[in-house]
């Protein structure tokens, strides 16, 4: 069976992807994923006056957005792509901690140095502020204030699925349960594909599950010949969602 290869940008409102443009007056009334960021809580006078203290960037594959440790002077608010955040092990070794999509905004840290490191996966385009700036504008903002909170309760939950992902769980159970947790997290954008995109490699997976890179490819192997799911390249089918969530959660 022949399946359709997926876009990343498949998952996004085509209408909505040329609107992106940094050169768009008042682009971020025309973002798509502002419904999505901390852009929700504003009005478009708000709007307006936050489009003043960002800039618009893009970011290549690999391309750092920041790194562990550096200065915390910038925040991002992703509009587009997916990001890897990542800690360097005292031992040398990688553990990601998380994938950003958008809507996510990077960078926010009570510290003065960032906790982790953040690089593009996908081509990825982002609202860059000034942390400083950001936080003055935000600090008389209730609605937004509000927004923030949402934003870290959301975090704690997705910190609380990774400790599950690296507790004393098979591989089979950890990367069923990382499946329908993007597949979940992909349904936040508003598109449901049938065939849904892994942007990331198996080794991204391998650091993020605690597993190494053999492991999750038998186990995703093991997964297809179960007609759990079937694999494409760069992406996967869930066939059965009630099997995955037996293996996942059992």
């Amino acid at each position: 069976m022949r399946v359709k290869y997926p876009s990343w940008n498949s998952l996004m409102p085509q209408s909505a992807l040329p609107r992106l443009s940094g050169d768009c007056p008042r682009r971020c009334l025309h973002c798509w994923a502002r419904a999505l960021s901390l852009c929700a809580a504003l009005g478009s006078v708000e709007l307006h006056d936050l489009e003043k203290l960002g800039k618009e960037t893009r970011f290549a594959p690999k391309e750092s957005l920041f790194s562990e440790d550096e200065n915390a002077s910038k925040v991002y608010s992703l509009t587009q792509g997916v990001a890897r955040l990542y800690r360097l092990l005292p031992d040398g070794r990688r553990h990601i901690v998380g994938f950003a999509l958008p809507g996510d905004f990077l960078g926010t840290t009570l510290s003065d140095r960032y906790s982790f490191s953040a690089d593009a996966i996908t081509p990825i385009v982002a609202c860059r502020f000034s942390k400083e700036g950001f936080s003055r504008f935000a600090e008389d903002k209730p609605n937004m204030l509000r927004r923030m909170n949402e934003f870290e309760v959301r975090e704690l939950h997705l910190a609380r699925n990774q400790m599950l992902l690296l507790s004393s769980r098979s591989a089979e159970q950890k990367v069923a349960l990382f499946l329908i947790g993007w597949r979940d997290r992909l349904a936040r954008l508003g598109e449901e594909p049938k065939t849904l995109p892994l942007p990331m490699k198996r080794r991204d997976i391998a650091d993020f599950l605690g597993l190494t890179i053999e492991t999750v490819s038998r186990t995703f192997t093991q997964l297809e010949r179960e007609k759990v799911i079937i694999n494409v390249p760069k992406g996967f089918r869930l066939l059965n969602l009630a099997r995955a969530e037996a293996l996942a959660w059992t």
